[in-house]
């Protein structure tokens, strides 16, 4: 068998295909191992998949499929445990706050909160502004908080070669430089084409994420829409600046924007925060995509007005047009199968995909919940969720422009 993507979902299926079925796949990676988000995102593991809030499950699903979709995220975060449970990445447990950065958002994270424990059983906390401020973080933008009982911080990196690690140590065989420019199928096998070689195979998974050519296979042409997402991180904190901060816990901080920033107090005692970035990839490198952050951070947290900048990156996060991710076979007829489009949220879903993804090119899909995610392909792109139609998918940037301009009025001044 054959992994394309040598990226966490990647990865975790090989694990996956290893340790409970004894097949040693081939993963074959285009550029170093785990050189994509999978290691440039900011290491929040929380307990979702895809963007969407269970309030909007139950709008598009209903509420049984919503509270299987909850299940299937507490069961990934088991797993994430599990498998993570001897790979030293600097862990950070303890749960996630959810911060108000508006006033006006907090009736919305009360409603969500008691859906979350009255429908859910999920043990979601309201907390005021004061009780966030003075107890948990001094993010002046606070007005109050949800704390959910599941989160966890890593060290991206130190994840990634763990898994590399793992996987290397159950003989799975690890071919980085190796990008796939075609696959050809004929005779029952699949043909792989690399730069130094062809790789056949019977059955192949795709896991590129936000790095997935349009060209690397027709069943997802079209079907994602990568996204960059930018990170600094601060030189270590002072005692003094940590109390100057009121940071009194580790634990994983998004905010309400739907601009979101991340953002947490690593081991190290550095801040690291990230947000949306760059609409075209000729833009990331630009250094005013930095200072936004920079400024964004002295908002929240003005003690750290002149700290050093020690590091900062980007890169593509895989966003579906539903924001929901897929783990797929999109011809019956063919052992070809794939799982991505997490919308940022796949830290931890992306070990939970990769295992569904092993499942699916093994046959084993009756361990495979019946949920949309696993039943129908990644969307085309849309307009308001109305009208679907690959037409649209040369307009995306331009569009994707407009809206960020709209987000940034309805995060700041609506």
């Amino acid at each position: 068998m054959v992994i394309v993507g040598s990226g966490f979902t990647g990865l975790n299926a090989a694990i996956f295909l290893a340790e409970e079925y004894g097949i040693r796949a081939t993963v074959l990676e285009a550029n170093r191992s785990a050189w994509g988000c999978s290691t440039r995102n900011g290491g929040q593991a929380q307990c979702a998949s895809g963007r969407l809030k269970r309030s909007q499950w139950i709008s598009r699903w209903g509420l049984d499929t919503a509270k299987a979709m909850h299940q299937e995220c507490l069961d990934g975060m088991e797993y994430f445990k599990h498998v993570t449970k001897d790979i030293d990445c600097d862990a950070q447990p303890g749960g996630h706050l959810y911060i108000a950065h508006k006033a006006r958002v907090m009736p919305v994270l009360e409603k969500e909160a008691a859906l979350l424990r009255d429908t859910f059983g999920y043990d979601a906390q309201i907390l005021d502004k004061a009780t966030v401020q003075n107890e948990w973080v001094g993010d002046q933008e606070a007005h109050g908080a949800m704390h959910e009982p599941e989160g966890i911080g890593i060290h991206a990196g130190k994840l990634a070669f763990g898994y590399i690690n793992k996987a290397r140590a159950l003989g799975v065989k690890i071919h980085p430089a190796s990008p796939v420019q075609d696959i050809e199928r004929r005779d029952g096998y699949y043909y792989l084409r690399t730069p130094n070689g062809t790789v056949r195979t019977k059955t192949v998974g795709l896991a590129t994420g936000g790095y997935t050519s349009n060209h690397l296979h027709r069943s997802l042409k079209n079907r994602l829409f990568p996204i960059l997402s930018n990170s600094i991180t601060t030189a270590p904190l002072t005692p003094e600046q940590i109390e100057a901060c009121s940071f009194h816990t580790n634990q994983v901080l998004t905010d309400t924007r739907i601009l979101r920033h991340y953002y947490r107090l690593l081991p190290d005692n550095r801040v690291q925060i990230g947000s949306r970035s760059a609409v075209t990839g000729r833009s990331a490198p630009r250094k005013k995509y930095e200072d936004f952050l920079i400024r964004d951070l002295h908002k929240k947290f003005p003690a750290l007005e002149g700290i050093d900048i020690d590091y900062s990156w980007w890169g593509w996060v895989d966003v579906s047009h539903d924001m929901m991710p897929r783990i797929f076979q999109p011809n019956a007829k063919e052992p070809l199968f794939y799982a991505m489009g997490y919308g940022g949220n796949g830290v931890m879903y992306s070990a939970q995909a990769g295992r569904r993804l092993a499942q699916w090119m093994t046959g084993n899909q009756a361990d495979i919940p019946d949920l949309p995610i696993f039943q129908d392909d990644l969307p085309f792109p849309n307009v308001r969720e109305l009208l679907v139609s690959e037409v649209f998918a040369p307009f995306r940037r331009l569009g994707q422009t407009g809206l960020y301009r709209w987000y940034w009025l309805k995060d700041e001044v609506l």
